[in-house]
């Protein structure tokens, strides 16, 4: 997601939804910052789980102006979020996902995953309705394994501002994962208590404020 950060935050703020092809941090970095060279105008990155490891990278980008985590990596350079996820208890999203094979673009087999069904309500998304969880679950998108194993090779944080939102209830990333990203980036930092990892569908309003002030801060 972006937020081009024109004054005054209102009308004059554009925002889109960019898709990941979530197929390992080098691609969809390179992807994600073909994107942003082409919108004329600051922008604030919003990245939500493996796309808080996916700003990290392409927030270099000359107009990037901040970043904002939501329940998500923030990552040194040199580190991926395997690595970073080490060194804190593992969540139950690790014994929670099922592995898939397809055929990469150079011909390769390779490991993509998702969540198991009957494990994603309670593992993603335990403050949303049964029927919501059920769709969330339905429609997810497959992740290459590769992204949990390839380390950041930027971390645009440490010269662009940062916000951080922490889901306190966290069963996909263990909360202190994001405290510790939150900390180190020096990121305005909200902490929701009791949240999942689905803090944008069930505290939609809460996530858009704190884009918002990121929006303000740097217009």
């Amino acid at each position: 997601m972006y937020g081009s950060a024109g004054s005054p935050p209102a009308a004059s703020t554009s925002v889109g939804c960019l898709a990941n092809p979530l197929r390992g941090l080098t691609c969809d970095a390179a992807y994600l910052a073909s994107l942003i060279s082409q919108i004329d105008g600051p922008v604030v990155l919003v990245g939500h789980s493996y796309d808080g490891a996916l700003i990290t990278v392409a927030g270099t980008a000359d107009n990037v102006v901040g970043l904002v985590y939501v329940a998500a990596y923030a990552l040194e350079e040199g580190e991926s979020p395997s690595e970073v996820q080490g060194r804190f208890p593992n969540s139950p999203l690790v014994d929670s996902l099922k592995q898939w094979t397809y055929t990469d673009d150079g011909g390769k087999t390779a490991t993509k995953v998702t969540i198991g069904p009957e494990a994603f309500p309670s593992v993603f998304a335990a403050d949303v309705s049964p029927s919501v969880a059920r769709v969330l679950a339905a429609s997810q998108r497959p992740l290459a394994a590769a992204t949990f194993t390839e380390a950041a090779s930027a971390a645009a944080w440490r010269t662009k501002p940062c916000w951080a939102l922490v889901a306190g209830a966290d069963q996909a990333i263990n909360p202190e994962v994001e405290r510790f990203g939150a900390r180190r980036t020096g990121a305005t930092t909200v902490e929701l208590e009791g949240v999942s990892h689905a803090v944008a569908v069930s505290r939609p309003t809460a996530v858009a404020d704190l884009i918002r002030d990121a929006v303000r801060a740097t217009s």
